[in-house]
């Protein structure tokens, strides 16, 4: 049986009850965000308001009191904060415009940004995944501004993510916009699924790397991660 049926068959024979145990897997089911065909037909403000509704009558269910001036207006907040900010990577029209410029200077030597700056969602509970990536490639023919590799992992981070997943997007994004396979992406991430519900492990972290072209022979994958481990004294 391939492994994607095995999946489907353990996710189908599951107990509801079990589903926080499953999800604590932390399963990937795609290499893709999985997204409806018709994710974009509703415009941001009438997104805005639906889940404001779907909110306050979540919040109204735990029993809380809306008109209580410091709850009344936390639907909309919310509601805007998740169309706008938190999740605002999954509509493609937020993607960064990505140009290539020649490399004049003809650097052929590895380029890293370390240290870049992650929030993200976990897919299986919504809280926050809080963390950072490092990214590096080999230039080739093109080169991009800094700033797009920020940029980039901001996309890929604004949604409701797998970390396993992000890094390989990050590092796909990246190989179609320099037009190299000489990539490699690295996150160290903090989980509040784990840290502040379930096992409660305020102390553990998640690492997750993809290598690709040159960054799979040992001495260019040793020089990036010993430029990442190193801090300034």
């Amino acid at each position: 049986m391939k492994l994607n049926e095995t999946l489907l068959n353990i996710m189908d024979n599951q107990d509801p009850e079990n589903d926080n145990e499953a999800m604590d897997d932390h399963l990937m089911s795609s290499l893709e965000t999985p997204l409806r065909p018709d994710a974009f037909d509703l415009s941001d403000q009438e997104k805005i308001n639906i889940i404001a509704d779907h909110f306050k009558e979540i919040m109204h269910t735990l029993g809380l009191d809306l008109t209580d001036d410091s709850l009344k207006g936390t639907p909309r907040r919310v509601a805007k904060m998740y169309v706008k900010e938190i999740f605002h990577g999954l509509n493609p029209e937020n993607k960064p415009d990505i140009r290539r410029f020649e490399n004049k200077y003809k650097y052929n030597r590895m380029l890293v940004e370390r240290d870049i700056t992650l929030y993200s969602s976990c897919e299986h509970h919504f809280v926050p995944i809080i963390g950072k990536a490092h990214v590096a490639y080999i230039p080739g023919e093109h080169v991009i501004g800094l700033s797009k590799l920020n940029r980039i992992v901001q996309y890929y981070a604004r949604r409701p993510q797998v970390q396993e997943r992000m890094t390989m997007q990050i590092a796909n994004e990246l190989k179609q916009a320099l037009q190299t396979e000489d990539v490699a992406v690295l996150i160290e991430a903090d989980h509040l699924c784990v840290m502040s519900r379930g096992v409660n492990d305020v102390t553990s972290s998640t690492i997750t790397a993809e290598y690709s072209g040159l960054f799979l022979e040992d001495n260019y994958r040793t020089e990036f991660l010993s430029h990442i481990r190193r801090r300034q004294v």
